[in-house]
């Protein structure tokens, strides 16, 4: 029986890649994400290889989460396998300039968001005492960097939560995990700099992970045997050492 993936932050990079990756083996998809012209496009490239169904709302807004849950079609409701991969980082700055709508916005969507979506499904997965959680990290989860202040504790809180859901969940025969990427070269640092140009120069001088090499290891992750189960995973591109070592041809 095919197997039913909820994806979040589907619209672009590890989310969209992780998607198509998906799709080629032919999990059934429900692709979350805040641009509806974006799922459709997602949708129209995915449906030739397997079921698609898109939810346009924003992780950060409980009721909208909620009310995009119950709408799923009957066919959409079992969901086995739930990877909360929207988060964002605002701003790059020590503790006593940040402004405080960047830390609402950091802790919004990659704490609050990953709460409220999680929230909504593990229901289905404890009645079916079955499923795979895998919540997107960072390697800023792991280590603390200068002007990371409230990102980084955004992201260490998403491996508390997963250690949590893993110990909650337990009973259940659910698996849960994380993976926690280095620098990958997505859309990320423009959102980060808000299209400042200095967001064109965090990929230059060496090779960054792409988003389908997380995808990869993603998939690799829900596809080992039932007794195991991928609880942390750190990756980084060969050139990055820490997270403020990277070594960069000139």
């Amino acid at each position: 029986m095919k197997k039913t993936a909820l994806i979040t932050g589907a619209t672009s990079g590890i989310g969209r890649a992780t998607a198509h990756e998906f799709a080629k083996h032919g999990i059934n998809l429900i692709l979350c994400g805040r641009r509806q012209e974006r799922l459709d496009t997602i949708e129209k490239a995915l449906s030739k290889q397997t079921n698609v169904h898109t939810l346009n709302f924003d992780v950060r807004d409980k009721k909208a989460t909620f009310n995009a849950m119950e709408s799923l079609p009957e066919a959409f409701k079992n969901i086995d396998i739930l990877i909360n991969n929207a988060g964002n980082a605002h701003g790059l700055d020590p503790i006593e300039s940040g402004t405080l709508e960047d830390w609402d916005a950091m802790i919004d969507i990659n704490v609050k968001g990953l709460l409220y979506v999680s929230k909504a499904v593990i229901p289905i997965m404890t009645k079916n005492k079955s499923g795979h959680i895998i919540n997107i990290g960072s390697s800023a989860g792991k280590e603390v960097y200068p002007k990371g202040n409230v990102y980084c504790g955004s992201k260490h809180a998403v491996l508390a939560i997963t250690e949590g859901m893993r110990i909650d969940l337990n009973p259940y025969g659910i698996k849960v995990g994380a993976i926690n990427p280095g620098l990958v070269e997505t859309e990320f640092s423009q959102v980060r700099f808000k299209g400042d140009a200095i967001a064109d120069n965090v990929y230059k001088g060496y090779k960054a992970l792409q988003p389908e090499d997380i995808a990869d290891i993603i998939y690799f992750a829900i596809t080992r045997p039932p007794h195991v189960n991928i609880a942390d995973l750190l990756v980084f591109p060969t050139a990055q050492a820490s997270s403020t070592i990277v070594k960069k041809e000139l």
